[in-house]
Parts: C-alpha cells; sequence; structure tokens
C-alpha cells in the first residue's frame, strides 16, 4: 500500500442537463480549473453509457466486460481525476437502476445524462499522483510520486 495526505481544496458543484456527455465534462472543468488532482460524487439520471463489470478472468493484462445503457436510469456514483501527461482521467464507477434492476461498473465512454445529473468536484492539494501505464496490467492507472 502506498499514500499520500492531501487537503482540501476547491469545491465545484456542476449540474449537466439533459444529453450532456457526463466524463467529458468533469474533464473540461478539470482542465479548466487547472485541477490536478480530484475526488467527485455524481448523482441524479444517466441514459447512456459504456461501462466495465469485471474482467472475463483474474489473468493479467485483465479482458474487460462490457455493459451498456440503452434509456434512462437512476444513477450515483464515486470517481476520481489525476492527469496522464497533459489530460485529466476520470475514474468513475457506479449503479445505474431502472425499476427493480440494478447494474454497477466502471463508466468508461459514451455517457449521457438524463434529465439531470449533479456532480461534487472536491479538489485535492499537496499530492503527488498521476496516471501512468501500468505494463503488467495494460491499463492507465494511479501512481504515486515523491512528494
Amino acid at each position: 500500500m502506498e499514500y499520500q495526505t492531501g487537503r482540501p481544496g476547491r469545491i465545484i458543484v456542476a449540474r449537466f442537463g439533459d444529453g450532456e456527455d457526463l466524463l467529458a465534462g468533469i474533464s473540461e472543468i478539470c482542465r479548466a480549473e487547472n485541477i490536478r488532482a480530484a475526488c467527485f460524487n455524481m448523482v441524479g439520471g444517466m441514459k447512456a453509457g459504456r461501462f466495465v463489470v469485471g474482467p472475463e478472468t483474474e489473468e493479467m493484462p485483465p479482458i474487460p466486460v462490457w455493459r451498456e445503457l440503452q434509456e434512462s436510469h437512476e444513477a450515483v456514483g464515486f470517481g476520481t481525476v489525476f492527469w496522464e501527461k497533459d489530460q485529466p482521467k476520470v475514474h468513475l464507477h457506479g449503479a445505474y437502476g431502472k425499476h427493480d434492476s440494478v447494474k454497477a461498473g466502471c463508466l468508461r465512454e459514451a455517457t449521457q445524462s438524463f434529465l439531470v445529473l449533479e456532480v461534487v468536484i472536491t479538489e485535492i492539494l499537496d499530492v503527488s499522483i498521476v496516471r501512468a501505464l501500468d505494463p503488467a496490467s495494460g491499463m492507465v492507472l494511479m501512481k504515486m510520486n515523491q512528494a
């Protein structure tokens, strides 16, 4: 285990309207505000998105199993943002429910909000964390630098 101690910085509250791209919007906010590290919560509705529900097997590199939202769902999630080179990279895990069906996974692409989606971003100061390619997994993962 590795860890660093930081402190909260700015808190940004964002409202995504119907049809807006959640992942692109969070990245855009972090780029515009030069937020280098953050965590965020989201709550509201999603009507589209592709997410990963786990690897096919426990072998490396993992082969992702994809699922897709194709209609409105209630949504709640938690994520982090750290930069890979010159771009903010969002990592979001969420739960998506419709009637009595609930899906959960890592939301990765093709995101579209439904009606309204609220996001609260908390900037994390005094940490030195980036995203970098992990050769064993072939994935871009969180990497702690010397603070």
